[in-house]
């Protein structure tokens, strides 16, 4: 289903880390050994990436990167997106190129022609279905204002930004310049906070970009506890009111809850089965949000629809959908 885009419309374009995961199952002495930090997204170089890859056990590669796997979701659900991100050109920047295309999403980026691979991201899933991460993030570190697609982001209804980007200083230029073009459109512009080990790096400089430019903040029950240093997710929520537009916290069994203005509403977790692997959660509800929230539903139907693909997604292995979600929403939820 490779789209070209003709000009028009879209309902969100993500900016965003271009990646290729590569997955494995694993258990807890493989992690404490190679000094992974379970449950959380580690960056590593090229000497690490190497080694991991090497010692880790049979893998699945499949495209992945935070806001991509966000834009897969939103086209299995049928909505109209496009993606930004840098690749090399070598095999694994084809493989996404290709992935992201197919699958039904606008992806104009040319590749670069020299600096660091396309990047990568190994996944060990212990059998509690946590995933732990290690990134090599290859030629994504060298994402700058000269790689945005601002064509793509004036047409967007939401420009959809990935927190694990702000890592590398060209590309908070390149978001700021993003938001600044989504806004002068007259777009909204949407956060992931991504990791609360990325929140604790960039605290000071996100909760920056939330108050200027972000309309549209996603963050889960650790994020948010770190991005306002509180001791509660009770106290975090208080403090992330009125910071923005819309807050969508996600809290992985107890579902989420969704803040705008005075309004709060409290949505239920969605499951399809026995829980696999969580990698793409938060991705998969980002992406039923966003679709329902550009097609005009209500903030508690936007969280029912980011609980379903949620759903989805943690019932098998990899962060993108293999059912057909704009099917599913129709069957599970009316929608």
């Amino acid at each position: 289903m490779t789209v070209e885009w003709d000009g028009g419309g879209l309902d969100v374009v993500g900016i965003g880390n271009a990646i290729v995961d590569v997955l494995s199952h694993s258990d807890e002495a493989f992690l404490a050994s190679h000094g992974l930090n379970k449950g959380t997204m580690t960056l590593i170089d090229t000497d690490r990436a190497e080694a991991l890859y090497a010692a880790m056990g049979p893998g699945v590669e499949v495209s992945g990167g935070s806001a991509a796997n966000t834009m897969a979701a939103l086209a299995s659900l049928g909505g109209a997106g496009g993606f930004i991100g840098k690749v090399r050109d070598d095999q694994l920047g084809g493989i996404f190129a290709h992935d992201m295309r197919a699958g039904g999403t606008v992806f104009r980026a040319a590749p670069a022609s020299e600096g660091p691979p396309t990047a990568r991201c190994l996944i060990f899933v212990t059998p509690d279905a946590q995933r732990t991460m290690a990134t090599f993030l290859g030629v994504s570190v060298q994402f700058a204002p000269a790689d945005l697609d601002l064509e793509l982001v004036k047409a967007g209804k939401v420009t959809y930004l990935e927190g694990y980007l702000w890592d590398a200083e060209p590309a908070k230029k390149a978001f700021l310049e993003a938001a600044k073009a989504a806004h002068t459109a007259g777009r909204k512009v949407a956060l992931s906070l991504s990791d609360p080990f990325c929140v604790e790096r960039h605290r000071g400089a996100f909760r920056q970009l939330i108050e200027g430019h972000v309309d549209i903040l996603f963050a889960n029950e650790a994020e948010i506890v770190s991005l306002y240093q509180t001791d509660s997710f009770d106290a975090a929520l208080q403090r992330a009111r009125g910071h923005c537009e819309v807050v969508a916290l996600t809290r992985s069994e107890n579902g989420s809850i969704i803040l705008q203005g005075e309004e709060v509403h409290v949505v239920d977790a969605i499951t399809l089965g026995e829980v696999v692997d969580t990698t793409g959660a938060g991705d998969a509800y980002a992406a039923g949000f966003l679709y329902g929230y550009t097609r005009g539903h209500g903030l508690h139907d936007c969280g029912r629809l980011g609980s379903l693909c949620a759903g989805e997604a943690i019932s098998h292995m990899g962060p993108r959908p293999e059912r057909p979600l704009k099917r599913l929403a129709a069957e599970k939820l009316g929608l």
